[in-house]
């Protein structure tokens, strides 16, 4: 299943993810911080949506309350959702 998630408060302004049921099998970032956004897809391919949300949900970008990390979260919690619904 694919999804699109538009950020929130990040340098990207979104983030493409597939899901394999509840592994994550491909995400794509567009925009941001280059290195950054070639690692966490690297990072988070095979995990299930619930282990990169223990992992990196919450952490922050200086004061902006979010990362891309943080934003990743939420897309694929986001998409796993949509995909019970």
């Amino acid at each position: 299943m694919s999804y699109v998630y538009k950020t929130k408060g990040t340098c990207s302004s979104k983030i493409e993810v597939e899901l394999d049921g509840d592994i994550v099998k491909n995400v794509t970032f567009t925009g941001g911080c280059n290195g950054n956004l070639k690692a966490f897809p690297r990072l988070v391919e095979g995990m299930t949506v619930d282990e990169v949300e223990r992992r990196i949900s919450g952490i922050q970008c200086g004061m902006k309350g979010t990362s891309c990390g943080d934003q990743l979260a939420k897309a694929l919690r986001e998409a796993w959702e949509a995909a019970q619904a």
